[in-house]
């Protein structure tokens, strides 16, 4: 294992104290515990959105903590769920009156501990608590239906949820409507991704997996759960090919159509190869007539050093456009009005 690191079991810890010294004025924590990490920025009567999930992801999930989009992060070990007691310090913390909203990807750790601290949030405190649960990942399931639960996994698409979700709330909307949004950009919102390499978890110190060196999997997960193709590596343009019918088909989409394209890189690819890939969705996109209304490239949801990227598409109606391109500022995303 080659890391840059101390001890690996305060790998979680160090980290988290460099990113409260280098952002004091935007980040702190409560309870005393480093992992409950706030915004300094509070609105007395707008909803809170809290989220969180395990270390191994920056900037998810902690990262999208600040104006314009979540309010607290609870925070796990590395590929780790945080406990109840940690989110719902962070709830109390970051209510202003108007009730928070939950937004987590589907895992069942996370799903168990969010359940237990809603509960403690009602009986303890009288705060009233929504969820929603992001699964955008084609790989792990059947395309999503109202009232039916998703075995979908929640991948780096979460980051369309809370940006719509944040805008809506920063619009002082009430809790059921930010649930809406936040739920409606959810059921839009489509991924898959790519893995070239394997990740490694610095408590363990070497590879979750192996993939051979003239290798990829299509549909791998975030943590390195099984995808749905394991072959020789393709051209980027081959790959792209592979993997963007099966996002369009899995909505369904139809000429017409507009669209955000968010190119996520999952630690170790670069930026020059990153473009490579979108110069072919937009080429494929174009061909099916559907139009890009924004775009964004770059890491939003990492897996540690894992090489390759994933594709999210978020189908756009006339409030998530608003929604989307609206302004935000975190440590770790800025986002400028679109009329700027």
């Amino acid at each position: 294992m080659k890391k840059i690191l101390n001890q690996p079991e305060q790998f979680v810890s160090e980290m988290l104290a460099g990113i409260y010294a280098a952002h004091p004025q935007a980040l702190s924590y409560v309870n005393d515990d480093q992992h409950c990490l706030v915004s300094q920025y509070k609105v007395a009567g707008k909803v809170a959105l809290v989220t969180g999930g395990g270390s191994g992801h920056l900037p998810l999930f902690l990262g999208y903590v600040g104006q314009g989009m979540l309010d607290g992060c609870a925070i796990g070990e590395v590929f780790q769920s945080p406990g109840a007691e940690q989110i719902l310090a962070i709830t109390q913390a970051v209510d202003s009156g108007a009730g928070v909203l939950y937004l987590y990807g589907n895992y069942n750790g996370d799903i168990f501990n969010f359940d237990m601290a809603a509960e403690m949030a009602d009986f303890e405190a009288g705060i009233r608590v929504e969820t929603v649960v992001a699964g955008d990942d084609v790989a792990s399931g059947a395309p999503p239906q109202d009232g039916q639960k998703s075995t979908r996994r929640g991948v780096a698409g979460i980051f369309f949820v809370y940006k719509c979700a944040g805008a809506a709330a920063s619009e002082m909307m009430d809790l059921d409507n930010v649930k809406r949004v936040a739920h409606k950009a959810s059921l839009a919102t489509r991924t898959l991704g790519v893995a070239l390499s394997p990740c490694i978890v610095p408590r363990v110190g070497k590879p979750g997996f192996t993939l051979g060196e003239d290798e990829m999997e299509i549909g791998m997960g975030i943590h390195g759960e099984t995808g749905i193709r394991r072959g020789k590596l393709l051209t980027a343009n081959e790959i792209v090919d592979e993997m963007l019918p099966q996002l369009l088909m899995d909505l369904p989409y139809q000429g017409g159509d507009e669209v955000a394209v968010l190119i996520n890189g999952l630690g170790a690819t670069p930026l020059e190869e990153q473009y490579i890939v979108f110069q072919r969705v937009s080429q494929g996109l174009a061909a099916a007539n559907i139009q890009i209304y924004h775009t964004y490239v770059g890491e939003y949801a990492t897996a540690m050093e894992m090489a390759g990227f994933s594709i999210s598409l978020l189908k756009l109606d006339a409030e998530l456009k608003r929604l989307l391109t609206a302004a935000a500022n975190t440590p770790f995303f800025k986002q400028f009005p679109a009329s700027s």
